[in-house]
């Protein structure tokens, strides 16, 4: 975004190094193949909801540019974004594909130069300006009068941020799914259920979410899930993955009315089996199956002969299920990662660094994480656009490559 928005705006030299062979892999393989590109709900009043870190500085940048500049330059380029229920937008086609390609085509028409595997392992900042790169699958060093920084969560650009003199907050994984120890779940792998809450003890801490969620062999993940672990990353990285997570899978009843549908399921469904009369229609047969298996009830007893004991336990997993967490996803599933470049250590306006004048950084790179549905995106596009812009003005004032 920064390189393209730099080159429509009259630079005539702007040259992308990227280590891998194909640029852009993480749009590739975001959204499970069809890259959730931004969200159609943006109140900036909300944005501590939608951003753990960052949401008060992230205010200036999306004044300039937020989900609805995004969408436009999105369709200025050919690309058309469509909007989901629940806010989230993904291309048409509705394949990451097509915006690699809208970006790609962007790049090349604007004579953005791409240069892949080149992996830059060193960056001078010169005394009268300007900047020299050193890196592997550079025949010579290159030198530059401005250079950004957008490498996401790889550790090689924060070791280049760094090296030019930035704080570097240390990054810890957010947004990932929760490994927990009970095996009770593990038969309803695969389900997906609306509506869950979700409550996390850390010690003195708790964090809450309430949303759809995802049963998995392991434990838990789905939105709600990797919302709290966003929230809760750095909590939960100091207590290594270890903590009690409480769930309510009542879906809004609340004790009193799980209380009473029992109580009339009971009465109403007296010579049905309890398997057979599943009392909440949003629980699946087999995570229903599961919970009167925790509390050893055998799932052919007629309504009519459960136990007032059972009963009551059957109300407290529905409504306070607790589980113990004992770690996270496997490594490398994590979506982003908390930490980065200081925030107070670059002016949000043009990306632009306050520590090494002409360096820009913008992206993961940054302290700054969202939450699921599209708003890391947005603030890598936010981001990228407005170092673009920067760059572009300072250069073809007067300045050169």
């Amino acid at each position: 975004m920064a390189a393209i928005t730099a080159a429509e705006q009259g630079l005539r030299q702007v040259v992308v190094l990227e280590a891998t062979p194909e640029p852009l892999q993480k749009v590739r393989i975001s959204g499970g193949g069809r890259c959730n590109v931004t969200h159609a709900c943006w109140d900036p009043a909300e944005l501590s909801s939608h951003y753990p870190r960052g949401s008060r500085p992230l205010r200036g940048p999306f004044s300039r540019f937020a989900c609805g500049d995004a969408i436009a330059w999105f369709d200025e380029h050919g690309l058309t974004l469509v909007e989901e229920p629940d806010g989230r937008m993904f291309p048409q086609q509705n394949r990451s594909e097509a915006v690699i390609h809208c970006l790609q085509n962007a790049a090349t028409a604007a004579g953005v130069q791409l240069r892949t595997k080149v992996m830059v392992q060193q960056v001078a900042a010169q005394t009268d300006g300007g900047f020299v790169v050193e890196g592997r699958g550079l025949e010579q060093p290159l030198k530059a009068r401005k250079l950004m920084l957008a490498t996401g969560g790889h550790p090689s650009g924060r070791q280049l941020a760094e090296s030019l003199g930035h704080q570097v907050v240390p990054p810890v994984p957010s947004l990932f799914s929760l490994s927990l120890s009970t095996k009770t779940l593990a038969a309803c792998s695969g389900i997906a259920i609306d509506d869950v809450n979700l409550d996390l003890k850390l010690g003195d801490q708790r964090f809450r979410q309430t949303g759809r969620v995802l049963i998995t062999h392991r434990g838990l993940s789905g939105p709600a899930t990797l919302r709290l672990s966003a929230f809760a990353a750095r909590a939960l990285h100091q207590s290594h993955y270890k903590g009690e997570l409480k769930v309510d899978w009542s879906g809004g009843l609340g004790r009193q009315g799980v209380e009473q549908r029992l109580r009339q399921w009971r009465l109403d469904k007296a010579r049905r089996t309890l398997i057979a009369a599943n009392p909440f229609e949003h629980l699946p047969r087999r995570l229903w199956q599961a919970f009167l298996s925790s509390v050893a009830l055998d799932v052919e007893r007629r309504w009519a002969d459960l136990p007032l004991k059972a009963e009551r336990h059957l109300v407290d997993i529905l409504c306070a299920q607790r589980l113990l967490i004992q770690g996270r996803g496997p490594f490398g599933e994590e979506f982003v990662t908390a930490g980065g470049v200081a925030l107070g250590e670059v002016n949000l306006a043009t990306m632009e660094s306050r520590r090494c004048p002409g360096l820009y950084v913008a992206g993961e790179l940054l302290d700054v994480d969202g939450v699921t549905g599209g708003f890391n995106f947005q603030a890598c596009w936010s981001g990228g656009w407005l170092a673009g812009q920067a760059i572009a003005a300072v250069e073809t004032a007067g300045a050169r490559y």
